[in-house]
């Protein structure tokens, strides 16, 4: 499966096997998503259990917490995560905050799917990457998958968690992972092992990062899209570098972090979102005051630009191969 065919799957595992999943959001029912993502769902389960809902952000998020406490298990979707902002509000003051101002008499078992990132030259309203706003509030966890197995496990667990979950899903790699070369053809999923998808039920534990290559000079932590690039810039210029996946980003693994730092003395933190405030610096600082005197050299980061998204330069906006070549020598030369 791609990474389309695995959250699709996701969903129809569990709107089988849980008859209080509610899928609705944008799009979702009769057209089966902007990226086809919940297609044949409503052909499937009916209209009462996946349904379109209004250009109504705050609407979606509103009446997925009406659900929730209800009961049920609201899988809503906001077409693009630049999109969310309108919902913020429910997200944050209502979503987030419902088990701690009923002292766990109620949880919002609920989660919020959404395409993030660039990639489909979507300029300025369909490319941000807003994680960074969702992991600063407490109440919510974060995940963002790079591979179709991995989005699939990680969504069924999402589900099935009594706490909410905002789950970003990098679009550009959807159809194929990507490397970072707009020169370089994408290799399918179908060739790589983690495409390799059980068509029934199985979680991957939210909390839990991925070694996506192992190496013993330097460490890279990153997440979603740049996993692909980091791996490939590592193969690409001879370094022996360690690549994390975090998979989620709140709760953050961080015990697999620390192990890796310890071995390798070495960090470069990648993050497709721009640069200042990202969470990149949130995972630079937990380096610096867990493994100070492992450190070899100053921990490096590689980042969007701090700008509103370039259309017509997306490519450059990237971490691409040449960023992180220069970030992998600074790092290793110090």
């Amino acid at each position: 499966m791609n990474m389309i065919e695995a959250i699709n799957s996701a969903h129809k595992v569990m709107m089988a096997r849980d008859p209080d999943v509610v899928v609705f959001g944008e799009d979702v029912g009769y057209f089966g998503g902007v990226f086809r993502a919940t297609a044949g769902l409503q052909e499937q389960f009916g209209k009462q259990r996946c349904f379109d809902a209004p250009i109504s952000e705050g609407g979606i998020v509103g009446t997925a917490v009406g659900m929730a406490a209800y009961g049920l298990k609201p899988l809503i979707e906001i077409q693009f995560a630049d999109y969310i902002y309108p919902g913020y509000d429910q997200i944050v003051s209502e979503v987030a905050r419902m088990r701690y101002r009923t002292a766990g008499e109620w949880t919002m078992p609920m989660v919020i799917r959404s395409p993030y990132g660039g990639g489909i030259f979507g300029g300025q309203t369909h490319s941000q990457s807003p994680e960074a706003l969702f992991t600063h509030v407490a109440g919510l966890k974060v995940v963002i998958p790079s591979t179709p197995y991995d989005a699939k496990g990680l969504l069924i667990a999402a589900i099935e968690d009594p706490d909410p979950v905002v789950f970003f899903e990098p679009k550009r790699i959807y159809n194929g992972p990507f490397d970072g070369h707009h020169d370089r053809p994408v290799t399918p999923w179908a060739k790589r092992p983690e495409a390799q998808v059980p068509d029934d039920y199985y979680t991957v534990p939210l909390g839990q990062a991925r070694i996506a290559r192992e190496g013993a000079e330097l460490t890279v932590i990153t997440y979603g899209t740049m996993v692909h690039v980091a791996v490939a810039a590592a193969e690409d210029n001879g370094v022996d570098a360690e690549v994390i996946d975090l998979r989620t980003l709140v709760p953050l693994d961080i015990k697999t972090i620390e192990a890796s730092v310890k071995k390798t003395g070495r960090v470069l933190v990648v993050q497709e979102a721009t640069r200042t405030s990202g969470f990149g610096a949130e995972l630079a600082a937990l380096v610096q005051e867990r493994c100070f005197y492992h450190l070899e050299a100053p921990v490096e980061r590689v980042a969007g630009w701090d700008t509103p998204y370039p259309h017509a330069y997306e490519w450059a906006y990237f971490p691409g191969p040449k960023r992180l070549k220069m970030a992998l020598e600074k790092v290793m030369a110090d």
